[in-house]
């Protein structure tokens, strides 16, 4: 019990509460951006409608979102707390292990506290190492079927309200965060042979992933508004951009995988510019779309077909071969 009453407190505590505020704070700076940008006879119950229209708030798939955010809450803290630390943790650990012996290595190399200088490098190379294993692992998800059929969970939403961010699957959730404790853990196994002692940059006491989570805007990008960062684009991807990724529009299949850096689509040719203040139609382009549209689609029906998938690919191929598509599917 007082573990329960720990977590709860901690929760809300001050640090918490200080990022709650942020994210509040950029989404509503940003529907003020984009109603300004948008309309030129202003009053409080424009914008009202402009950041919550009617079609948007009570169409089928919002409802489905609030349905499957609610329910996530609720079971997400007892299937997710220790997995990402564990598995970065774990193979962090390995890491270490391993190139201590090969190269005989006695740990840390750098006594006591580390440095400021240490501390900004380590912070910049682990959100490059968080980020890149993002990168990977969504088109990983885009490009193999049985990952795709949990990914059909997020694109499935055919409007966007800032809580769709959070329409993911657990199971996608969980995979995701086991294969975030690979290069991430490699990278942090290494820097634990340098010093014991890292701690991650923290602005205004937040820790510098919430300040990620803050700066790729992840709710206002999840929403109508149509947020570019003009020259910033170059190196943080935008609310625009990655709505585009969001698109049913065959043009913008495979386009804009990145999480909070720009420059991994630009590298690996999968970067698609919008045109300025472009719309974009969301959702799937599946017959079968609105099945995704209640708690049972969203939860049970990914894992069947998923099953499916892997007992198509169990098959002999000539088997395979002779056997109708599953479901047509966009990539």
């Amino acid at each position: 019990m007082t573990d329960f009453v720990g977590k709860i407190l901690d929760k809300i505590s001050a640090t918490s509460l200080i990022a709650t505020g942020m994210l509040l704070l950029t989404a509503l700076v940003s529907a003020l951006v984009a109603y300004l940008r948008t309309t030129k006879e202003r009053s409080f119950r424009e914008f009202f409608d402009f950041v919550f229209p009617h079609e948007i708030i009570m169409h089928p798939s919002a409802k489905a979102d609030l349905l499957f955010w609610v329910t996530r809450k609720a079971i997400m803290p007892f299937l997710m707390l220790p997995a990402g630390i564990t598995f970065v943790v774990a193979v962090g650990y390995a890491t270490n292990r391993v190139l201590a012996t090969l190269f005989h290595i006695d740990p840390p190399l750098i006594p006591g506290p580390a440095g400021p200088l240490t501390t900004v490098i380590f912070t910049v190379t682990m959100l490059l190492a968080y980020d890149i294993s993002y990168y990977l692992y969504h088109v990983a998800q885009h490009r193999f079927p049985i990952l795709w059929e949990l990914h059909k969970v997020h694109h499935s939403a055919e409007v966007m309200v800032g809580i769709t961010k959070d329409r993911v699957h657990p199971l996608d959730e969980l995979m995701n965060r086991a294969w975030d404790g690979v290069i991430p853990g490699i990278c942090f196994g290494i820097w634990s042979l340098v010093s014991l002692n890292l701690v991650e940059l923290t602005v205004f006491g937040i820790n510098v992933y919430v300040m990620r989570n803050i700066l790729m805007m992840d709710f206002v990008r999840h929403t109508h508004f149509k947020i570019s960062f003009g020259p910033l684009n170059s190196v943080v991807l935008c609310p625009h951009w990655h709505q585009l990724h969001h698109s049913v529009d065959p043009r913008h299949y495979d386009k804009n995988f990145g999480l909070l850096f720009s420059f991994w689509d630009r590298f690996f040719g999968t970067l698609c510019v919008p045109k300025p203040d472009e719309d974009f139609k969301f959702g799937l382009m599946e017959r079968n779309v609105r099945d995704y549209q209640s708690l049972s689609g969203l939860y049970l029906m990914p894992l069947k077909r998923m099953w499916r998938q892997i007992k198509l690919r169990l098959r002999p191929r000539a088997a395979r071969q002779t056997a109708p598509e599953i479901e047509e599917t966009q990539s």
